[in-house]
């Protein structure tokens, strides 16, 4: 999994008040309507792809990239939700971005073993440990985006640690979520870095 969100050597003041003014309507209330139907058919796609996998121990190349399309276009709304991107998040599962990048490579086989193990008791060996610590992770990230706002506002700049962090967060929980999807066998670490072979 390769996920890169371009830090901008300066930000736009008028974007970040219009998005915070304006953006549940021109940016999250459009997109989360759509998203909602689009993320209906993969979940539909994503019980069709277990049985798939169980039988023949590959993920459906077709469904894996739409599923592959629907985080992309996640990430481009957690971008400007966090305020760690300027630009409108365009559209679509098949569509680009100048700040944020995604890409999360086919795997030729998916464990059955996994898969099943995944499915009964993903929750207890993965859900909860991550969950548990990305939920004081985010109460910090909820801090540091809300102080960045404001130093974006008289400054033009996006502090970069704080930046590295925010997009580490969004890291951490796509790990997770990829591996809960069957996507990928190789559990998710805890930590929010780039690992190596993710740069």
């Amino acid at each position: 999994m390769k996920l890169s969100i371009k830090y901008q050597e300066k930000y736009s003041r008028g974007e970040l008040l219009l998005r915070t003014l304006l953006g549940w309507l021109y940016i999250y209330l459009p997109h989360f309507f759509i998203l909602f139907f689009v993320s209906l058919w993969a979940s539909i796609l994503q019980f069709i792809a277990f049985w798939v996998i169980l039988f023949t121990g590959r993920y459906p190349q077709s469904m894996f990239e739409f599923q592959v399309g629907v985080q992309q276009w996640s990430v481009r709304l957690y971008a400007r939700m966090y305020n760690v991107s300027d630009g409108y998040p365009a559209f679509g599962i098949k569509a680009k971005d100048d700040y944020t990048s995604f890409e999360v490579p086919y795997p030729e086989s998916v464990s059955r073993g996994l898969t099943l193990l995944r499915l009964f008791l993903g929750v207890f060996y993965v859900i909860i440990p991550h969950y548990f610590i990305l939920g004081f992770r985010a109460i910090f990230v909820q801090i540091l985006v809300f102080l960045a706002w404001w130093v974006v506002l008289f400054t033009g700049k996006y502090p970069a640690n704080w930046h590295n962090w925010v997009v580490g967060q969004i890291r951490w929980q796509l790990r997770v979520t990829l591996y809960m999807y069957y996507m990928t066998d190789k559990y998710p670490a805890f930590t929010g870095d780039v690992l190596p072979g993710e740069e």
